[in-house]
């Protein structure tokens, strides 16, 4: 196969098989030669950090590894833990579930009023040797659809899946609680500090995204109570993280109602790609065309073009969540989006898509449309204001 031509056999399809979908054949052609990347936790709660992005949702719907392509334009991202948060986060987490877990069990009583004459621990981690991931979900699958709430409580580190575009990805949360009413709870368990009860806003915020994708993949494991028709799956999650400068855990509550919202559309995005790839050409691919030894040879020129044929929706905040964030920052700059000074900064100027545009109509030299007046009159009204106090015209 060369760049640009389809493929005669979809990758990773047996030859002589049938051909595929023409949906999942177009998608293996986009993600070229390579196999389709592993969706974890993380990676599905960055999808909904920015679901009006269509270049992620066309690459995470095809499997793509954004790193490899991001390395060969030359602008790859430090994208993900260090080795260091890693391992304090591990450091933690083994001080939190030493002893059966009796630190987390003394803080979930308090939270949620979980019951101590009934502690259960179980660690559903342990696996045998060669045990795939299937055998490890279908074992965790048939713990929790049997747990009784009057004698199970505590089930650590179990393998959930989620379908993310036509794959499975398997999701390992930190630790499930079943309350004895028989409502589930998900605990997450950080490394970042709480002090004086407060916590950095943004690791808050990306913990509860990633909670709520384990929400969401509880709810489509157990489903509702037959009887009620309620969730068996609580919208709250539980956060554990050290307080203050000590190791000492403490716990608060997270809604995740909101998160639970964008993870559906997002994922349902991707699962409807179809409306997204008509927009683009059928001989669009981001293949790296590897030689024998893995080494990629498409030139980097005309792989950085075809990435940007896809719109991006660039902002600030993909540097803490994809591994495309320089390419797109690069591109945004290059092309003066205002959403590269920020969401509300975008989101303040009403629609007006570049910096030129903005400091256009705000100097007066253009003329707005009918939907853009206010926002104009602001900017000019904004102009004036900085000349009088730096003497300096915008």
């Amino acid at each position: 196969m060369t760049v640009g031509e389809p493929p005669s056999q979809p990758p990773g399809q047996p030859p002589g098989q049938p051909p595929r979908d023409p949906v999942e054949a177009r998608l293996d052609f986009l993600r070229g030669r390579a196999m389709p990347v592993n969706h974890d936790a993380r990676t599905i709660s960055a999808l909904a950090a920015n679901p009006g992005c269509p270049r992620r949702a066309l690459m995470d719907a095809a499997g793509v590894h954004k790193h490899e392509i991001a390395k060969h334009v030359g602008l790859p991202a430090p994208y993900g833990l260090s080795p260091f948060a890693r391992s304090r986060g591990n450091a933690f987490e083994a001080l939190v579930k030493d002893d059966s877990a009796s630190l987390l069990l003394a803080l979930l009583r308090q939270h949620i009023g979980l019951d101590i004459a009934s502690a259960h621990y179980e660690d559903l981690s342990r696996v045998g040797a060669g045990e795939s991931t299937n055998l490890r979900h279908a074992r965790t699958r048939q713990k929790l659809l049997g747990a009784d709430p009057g004698t199970h409580t505590m089930f650590d580190h179990p393998l959930l899946r989620l379908k993310v575009g036509g794959r499975y990805a398997f999701l390992e949360p930190d630790l499930l609680a079943l309350h004895h009413s028989g409502r589930w709870y998900v605990v997450e368990v950080k490394s970042f500090a709480i002090i004086d009860g407060q916590a950095d806003p943004e690791k808050v915020a990306a913990a509860a995204i990633q909670s709520a994708v384990y929400v969401h993949a509880l709810r489509d494991l157990l489903g509702t109570d037959p009887s009620t028709g309620a969730n068996l799956v609580h919208h709250e999650t539980i956060l554990v993280a050290p307080e203050n400068f000590a190791n000492k855990p403490a716990a608060a509550k997270l809604d995740v109602r909101k998160q639970l919202g964008v993870i559906r559309r997002q994922l349902n995005r991707i699962a409807s790609v179809e409306s997204l790839l008509d927009a683009y050409p059928e001989d669009l691919t981001f293949d790296l065309d590897p030689d024998p030894d893995g080494r990629p040879r498409r030139a980097p020129g005309e792989l950085r073009g075809a990435v940007e044929t896809v719109p991006a929706n660039y902002a600030p905040e993909c540097l803490a969540t994809c591994e495309l964030c320089f390419v797109c920052r690069d591109e945004a700059r290059a092309h003066g989006d205002t959403g590269a000074l920020g969401k509300k900064v975008r989101e303040d100027l009403g629609g007006i898509e570049t910096v030129p545009q903005a400091l256009g109509l705000a100097r007066g030299a253009l003329a707005p449309a009918p939907e853009r007046e206010e926002i104009a009159v602001k900017l000019r009204h904004a102009a004036q204001v900085w000349e009088q106090l730096t003497g300096q015209a915008v």
